[in-house]
């Protein structure tokens, strides 16, 4: 290859990489409101997201209340940090770790015949058989996971105070 087809080939992928700032500014606020959204909707009623939690019976009863109480608040938490593009890279890595426990929850549910709502966005509790949603719940939350692992991998995005703070 001669150094102008090289200098072609430099260029277009210089051109491609530019995009991935954008990539990961559309992640950051797609999970910015995601989280926004499921801490909001699940604060307003603390006690609904405790019974949310105990439906899935996977955690002692010790263990109900400060996973209720405290989930949207980790998820307010994720927001506020993916919003003002602080430590982007770990947020990220904890929102990938909150979905994928998310998604253990909810197949669990499925496989052991459980009749819930995810209580993803609010509410949550027993629901009829034909009610449930497991499949496209997962197949939600994986897109968000993809999000996540994307900025895992790629953090830096404009209007980040990580990029000032770096």
């Amino acid at each position: 290859m001669d150094s102008s087809t090289r200098a072609i080939a430099a260029n277009r992928f210089s051109k491609r990489r530019s995009w991935f700032p954008l990539h990961a500014f559309t992640a950051r606020i797609t999970l910015v409101l995601v989280w926004g959204w499921a801490g909001c909707s699940k604060i307003r009623s603390p006690d609904a997201s405790v019974e949310a939690v105990r439906v899935y019976r996977v955690l002692p009863e010790s263990l109900l209340a400060p996973v209720g109480y405290g989930l949207p608040a980790l998820e307010l938490a994720l927001a506020a940090l993916l919003l003002l593009g602080l430590r982007i890279r770990l947020t990220a890595a904890l929102s990938a770790g909150l979905l994928v426990a998310f998604i253990a929850g909810i197949a669990q549910a499925g496989i052991r015949g459980l009749s819930i709502d995810c209580g993803c966005f609010g509410g949550g509790g027993e629901v009829g058989a034909a009610e449930t949603q497991y499949v496209k719940e997962i197949l939600r939350d994986l897109l968000f996971l993809c999000a996540s692992t994307w900025l895992v991998h790629r953090p830096t995005s404009p209007y980040a105070l990580d990029n000032r703070l770096c």
